[in-house]
Parts: structure tokens; sequence; C-alpha cells
């Protein structure tokens, strides 16, 4: 990988949080995403997805992490107040920030403030946040181009634990549109990252592909297309609780110096085992992230 491409969109994500630190100090309101996405020269349909697989964190991550930083910046100086350091950080109450301090450093505000070392320590780890690593990572990518197909797709919205009983139901409603002997590939499409998105809310289109004529959808079940344009591909082997951070490698340690770019398209998944039936560390899938050749 081309070291000075990283850098740059390291870069890149130094100039969000440089942005995201002026607004905790003056606490002001967060900047809207496509503020923040034209301070990193990043597409906003990709921009979460991109600053979470370089910074290592999500951007409210960040926050809460600068928060706590200049709390104890504040907290260091003799003359600071509890209840100044809260609001100054954004807190509606003294009692609010304690519990997240609490919660943070399992200690209070003032118990840290005695333990001089201690909350200087603390300052000097939450400066440096852990930052997307390439070098433990070996992907094999390849680009390849996609014709357009068609899928059909349910949606779910939940736990991405329950995605084994939606997959379930549709295979099920494809038993009933007597097509199961035509199903010839599934996919899933990550509408939401579980990582950031309350488990509740979190959706899942879950697809599969079918050999002939489409089958006719209803309220629960939908034609959808995938593919069209250029992908990179990698192959995962795992368990796939893991894609989500296997994709979050791919954009961190291959995109870099790739040559390539993002298009706003969607990633996927292609799914080639069951994981009632495969032991989890044989699972295998294909990520596929929508590509095209860099400009610059």
């Amino acid at each position: 990988m081309k070291s000075n491409t990283r850098h740059d969109y390291l870069q890149r994500i130094d100039r969000v949080v440089a942005l995201l630190q002026s607004t905790v100090a003056e606490g002001g309101d967060l900047p809207e995403l496509s503020h923040l996405a034209a301070a990193a020269h990043l597409s906003p349909f990709h921009f979460h997805r991109v600053y979470r697989a370089l910074a290592g964190e999500t951007v409210g991550q960040t926050v809460a992490r600068l928060r706590l930083l200049r709390a104890l910046h504040l907290l260091a100086d003799p003359d600071g107040r509890v209840t100044e350091t809260a609001l100054a950080i954004g807190y509606d109450t003294p009692q609010a920030f304690a519990r997240a301090f609490r919660q943070a450093f399992s200690a209070t505000p003032s118990e840290m403030r005695g333990q001089g070392e201690r909350l200087q320590a603390e300052i000097e780890r939450l400066r440096r946040p852990r930052v997307g690593d390439e070098s433990s990572v070996a992907l094999k990518v390849e680009v390849v181009s996609i014709e357009p197909f068609r899928v059909m797709a349910m949606r779910h919205t939940g736990p991405q634990a329950d995605l084994d009983q939606a997959y379930e139901r549709l295979f099920q409603w494809v038993a009933m549109q007597g097509a199961l002997e035509r199903v010839v590939g599934i996919y899933g499409v990550p509408l939401d990252d579980a990582r950031e998105v309350p488990p509740q809310q979190c959706r899942f289109d879950c697809a599969l592909a079918m050999a002939g004529d489409e089958c006719p959808g209803d309220a629960w079940v939908q034609p959808l297309a995938l593919g069209g344009g250029m992908w990179a591909r990698c192959h995962h082997v795992g368990s796939y609780d893991a894609l989500d951070a296997a994709t979050d490698r791919l954009i961190a340690a291959w995109l870099p110096g790739s040559g390539y770019v993002l298009r706003d398209q969607l990633p996927y998944r292609h799914f080639f085992d069951d994981p009632e039936q495969t032991p989890e560390a044989l699972l295998r899938a294909d990520i596929y992230l929508p590509v095209e050749p860099s400009r610059s």
C-alpha cells in the first residue's frame, strides 16, 4: 500500500476530529453530516463507514471521548468546578455528567481530581485513540465487474442475532411460491451498522437469487436489484458476526492506495454456508464493496 495515500486518508479523518474537538470546546451543536463529510472530502453516503474504519471508532464515540478529554483538562485546573465542567462539555446536569464519568473511569470527578497521576494518564490515553491498523491484515481483494441481477428480498428490522430466523421466513415464503428448487444464491444487504444503531432499529435486507422467472412480490417480499458496475470483492472465512469488522479492514487496509474510491451504493454480501449446518470457523462469504477508479 502507498503509505502517502493512507496518510492522506488519515489526514482527512484528522480534519474531522479537529472540527469535532472545536465544537466540543465551544459547547456548540454538532456539525451536520454533510459538513463533516465535506471536511474529509468524502461522500456523505459512505462517510460514517469510512470514518469508523479509519478512526477505529464511530463519530459518536469520538464526540464522547473528546467530551471526557475536555472534562479531564478542566478538572486538572484546581479552580475548576464540577458543575461548570459538566455544562462546559454539553451535559444538562452535573448528575448526568457524574454518571457518564463514573461509567468511563470507575471514579467520580472529585475522586479523579484527587489522583493527579491517574488523571494525566487518562488524558494521554484519550488523546491517542486506536487508529485502523493495516499492518496485521492480509487481504486478497479483486475488482470485478458485476452485471445487475435481481433477488427477492425481505426487510428485517431488529437484532442481528435474529437474522437466521429472518432467512428461515424468507425460505418459507419461497417454498410457498413453489420455487425453492430455483434458489441459486443467498445474499444480504446491511442498511445499518449494528455497532452504531440500536438493535431494535437495525435494518438488514435478507435476499435470495432465483433462477428463471422472478417471483411476484407482496407486502413482505419485494424484488431488489444488486450488482451493476465495479465491485471490490473480498472472501471472508469465519463467523458471519465478523463481517462488519472485515468490511472495516477492507476500507482501511485496501481502499487507500488501491486506485479506487467508493461509489454511492450499498455494499452487499454473498453467503455460501448455513450457520446451522457449518462450523462457525468454516463459514464463507464474499463481501462486495462498490468502487470506481479514482480520478486523482
